[in-house]
């Protein structure tokens, strides 16, 4: 099951409860002693900038699938550490990124250090609106995967919150990847807490063997695996990345909307249930995929009234970045989350990035 750590740090006893939950997540990805290390300090040093200069916020570790699927390392798994707060922001992101840059309070490793330990660090940051910052880190490998092949041109990254601080989030996502094509998926299982985590953990174990299929056949074999669960809304969409299309079906209340040269637009899923209430037929929406194009799947955890911004539909930004921005914009005391929330987002991989 999806085993998530929500920390909220508003005081300086919850940064060690950070450095845990990344030890502890570190331990199920499979980490050495030197990675989970790395995690740890990571973990700590961002919980630490929480307190320092926003005020307090949210940490938010996982263990997650690689932004970037290459061949032979599809199934690797890494320590996500996301961090997201509401404070005044970062005026200069390049100085904060800097070596020498560093707290009073903190271990004296900076943002630079941690980026340099991470396999994977952004952040996105906006004076007034607060900070995201997302770092994962893997384990050590033999040598660089390298991989021009079309399918490496499209990366995916989310974020998962399970509802009121619970170990596992009834929402669960997935991608995988059959040669030129990369197919993402996002369940929520029915209601919330273990049994609702019990349906869409069945939905990601499902998909694994139904890389290949388009989307439609996909959620009929999911249907058939999540029999017996209490049955999920489930999303998917899969890029043929030679043919450059995108096709996508879902049944249930997961969001889904695609940007297109920065206008949204919605993909509509079937009413239903997967497991229980399959439509008896569904439909599979087709359309042109291209460098300009980001897709959003949310769960309804997600207030309905959300709006994408002009931040949602950046393609350069760490798809797991977007997630988060997506949901502290989305999120306010005044609006309290009464359900597992989860965001996963794929978009192009830029030019410059491996």
């Amino acid at each position: 099951m999806p085993r998530v750590w929500d920390v909220p740090v508003h005081d300086s006893t919850r940064v060690r409860d950070a450095r845990v939950a990344a030890e502890h997540a570190a331990a199920l990805a499979g980490l050495d002693e030197q990675r989970t290390a790395a995690a740890a300090l990571v973990a700590t040093e961002l919980a630490t900038n929480l307190l320092k200069h926003a005020g307090g916020g949210q940490v938010l570790i996982d263990v997650v699938a690689p932004p970037v699927l290459v061949t032979g390392r599809e199934h690797a798994r890494l320590v996500q550490v996301a961090t997201v707060d509401h404070g005044p922001g970062i005026a200069d992101v390049s100085a904060a990124l800097s070596d020498g840059f560093t707290t009073t309070q903190s271990l004296g490793a900076g943002l630079g250090t941690c980026a340099r330990l991470a396999d994977d660090f952004d952040l996105h940051s906006v004076p007034g609106r607060g900070t995201v910052v997302v770092a994962r880190i893997g384990a050590v490998l033999d040598r660089p995967a390298v991989e021009s092949g079309p399918a490496s041109r499209v990366r995916a990254g989310a974020v998962n919150v399970p509802f009121g601080g619970a170990e596992y989030s009834g929402d669960a996502w997935a991608w995988v990847r059959d040669g030129d094509r990369v197919t993402l998926m996002l369940a929520d299982g029915l209601g919330h807490g273990p049994e609702a985590a019990r349906a869409s953990t069945a939905a990601v174990e499902a998909l694994r063997g139904a890389a290949h299929l388009p989307p439609a056949e996909a959620l009929r074999r999911l249907d058939k695996a999540l029999a017996g669960t209490r049955g999920a809304a489930v999303a998917v969409a899969q890029v043929d990345t030679r043919a450059a299309v995108l096709r996508f079906a879902g049944i249930g209340n997961i969001g889904a909307r695609l940007c297109e040269g920065g206008t949204w637009r919605h993909l509509v899923s079937r009413p239903g249930i997967v497991g229980t209430h399959r439509p008896t037929t569904l439909r599979e929406e087709e359309t042109a995929w291209a460098d300009d194009r980001v897709l959003v799947l949310h769960s309804d955890g997600l207030p309905s009234r959300w709006a994408p911004t002009s931040d949602t539909c950046r393609t350069a930004t760490d798809p797991a970045v977007t997630a988060a921005v997506t949901v502290r914009d989305a999120s306010s005391s005044a609006r309290p989350v009464r359900d597992d929330t989860a965001v996963a987002v794929l978009t192009p991989t830029p030019p410059d990035r491996p």
